[in-house]
């Protein structure tokens, strides 16, 4: 990860390369992320509700369903996603290049496999997901306010004032750290995954890809869970 990070100022040709990886983790995760983030807030609206009118606490609902989305399921679920979708095509897609002797025809070429490979999905992940977390969290109270408000007939004005009253900056900002962290988890375990997919003893070949992408993905969400406590512990 170190080695990647330090090519990305190798070169202004880097920014060329960054744009195409913001494109494929980014752009095209992003129906993907709404459409995870609108039904993730219509359960938290419907299961917020029914939990908060046993306490005659329902006009909380706004605050609740916008801290969870904003300090852990945004970050979280944003993360996992884009593992699932783009940490494993990063897998697969440098994992194939190494079999076929793509990198090492690179390296004769005198050219940075890191800088060209992995150095630009870093720094595209570090771009891309703090945006996919910000989208995560804004549709996700979207969907809250359709369950809570429009389905279960609780006044708007109270939802978005409690949501009003309730977040401040610290919230936000430590989402923001959480998906910088994710991000850097994702891009490197992936990259890491596909560079070294010809070393692997539990396959060769295909195999050895197929089986590196699937580690990519299985232990970047270990991690991203792990992290998430850690730095969880730490912001509160």
């Amino acid at each position: 990860m170190l080695a990647g990070l330090k090519a990305l100022f190798s070169g202004t040709k880097q920014l060329r390369k960054i744009f195409r990886q913001m494109y494929v983790i980014g752009a095209r995760s992003f129906f993907l992320i709404a459409l995870i983030a609108a039904f993730t807030g219509m359960v938290l609206g419907l299961q917020g509700y029914y939990t908060l009118v046993k306490f005659g606490a329902e006009g909380m609902l706004g605050a609740l369903i916008a801290l969870s989305l904003i300090m852990e399921l945004g970050p979280v679920l944003a993360a996992i996603m884009v593992a699932g979708r783009a940490g494993s095509a990063m897998a697969a897609e440098i994992g194939v290049m190494r079999i076929s002797d793509q990198i090492d025809a690179l390296t004769v070429m005198d050219i940075d496999p890191l800088g060209y490979l992995v150095s630009p999905r870093i720094a595209a992940s570090l771009i891309t997901f703090p945006l996919l977390t910000a989208l995560f969290d804004v549709i996700g109270i979207l969907g809250g306010y359709v369950s809570g408000v429009i389905m279960l007939g609780m006044n708007g004005g109270v939802y978005f004032y409690r949501i009003d009253t309730s977040v401040v900056w610290h919230d936000v900002s430590g989402g923001f750290i959480k998906s910088l962290v994710f991000a850097l988890i994702v891009s490197s375990i992936s990259c890491f995954q596909g560079y070294f997919a010809h070393m692997r003893r539990d396959g060769v070949g295909p195999v050895a890809v197929g089986n590196a992408t699937t580690s990519a993905v299985v232990t970047s969400c270990i991690l991203i869970l792990v992290a998430d406590y850690i730095l969880t512990s730490f912001l509160l």
